[in-house]
């Protein structure tokens, strides 16, 4: 028999952070902004309780901006590349799907191809040194940004312009770099949505069956941030663990 128990975890096994774009002005001259790039296998949400902005996104089917203002709820499938603009003080509750995954590397920045070959290639352009001072840790966070807006902005004027390749050719290599990971994915994936997901279906078949021993089980839980203001790909980061 399938267990009842609630999955003990955030609902349904979503990530949530706390961000604060970059208010760095960016290469093609707006006040502030991410990094773009894309997840893989993760649906993203924002709620948007501060300031005012944009999420830049471009897909096959082309490109978008859809503009943030406090409470606008706005979200996205998995190969969205997406890029938030910062137009002053924009501030966001992020809810991503699947916890644990974007931890894990469901992520890719457009960087240019030649940093895309390979995981170790990808790992070093991506790092950002844990041990630098804060200084330093901005300054390679901004240098790696600026990099992947290039390529980002390469990839909408060529798909503007009615040439596919290029942004295929990124897809491929993200689908490339994540391929080793995939077994862990899973284990994580297994652990977490899959997991809370099969408690609420056991939930209503025992409902069905006129049994409500897990409303016996009920609990409460809570947390607050285990790190403030992390560099992030688009800003900085109050994170939360487990979550």
């Amino acid at each position: 028999m399938v267990s009842t128990t609630a999955y003990e975890g955030f609902p349904a096994a979503v990530g949530v952070s706390r961000l604060r774009v970059y208010d760095w002005p960016t290469v093609d001259g707006h006040p502030g902004g991410g990094t773009p790039h894309l997840h893989l296998a993760c649906t993203e949400g924002y709620v948007v309780t501060g300031g005012r902005g944009a999420v830049q996104t471009l897909t096959t089917s082309g490109f978008r901006e859809t503009p943030l203002e406090p409470g606008t709820v706005a979200w996205f499938t998995p190969g969205t590349i997406h890029r938030l603009v910062d137009e002053g003080g924009l501030e966001i509750v992020v809810v991503m799907e699947n916890s644990g995954l974007p931890e894990a590397g469901d992520a890719v920045l457009t960087l240019p191809p030649q940093l895309l070959t390979d995981r170790a290639t990808y790992a070093e352009a991506v790092r950002i040194p844990p041990g630098a001072g804060e200084e330093r840790q901005a300054e390679v966070a901004r240098a790696r940004r600026d990099v992947a807006t290039r390529r980002f902005l390469e990839l909408r004027a060529a798909t503007e312009a009615g040439d596919p390749g290029p942004l295929a050719e990124f897809q491929r290599a993200a689908v490339a770099l994540v391929r080793p990971q995939l077994d862990d994915w899973t284990g994580r994936w297994q652990d977490g949505a899959h997991t809370a997901a099969t408690a609420t279906a056991a939930q209503l078949t025992a409902l069905r069956e006129q049994d409500g021993h897990h409303l016996t089980e009920a609990a409460v839980a809570s947390t607050g941030p285990t790190a403030r203001g992390r560099f992030g790909m688009c800003g900085r980061l109050d994170v939360y663990q487990g979550i």
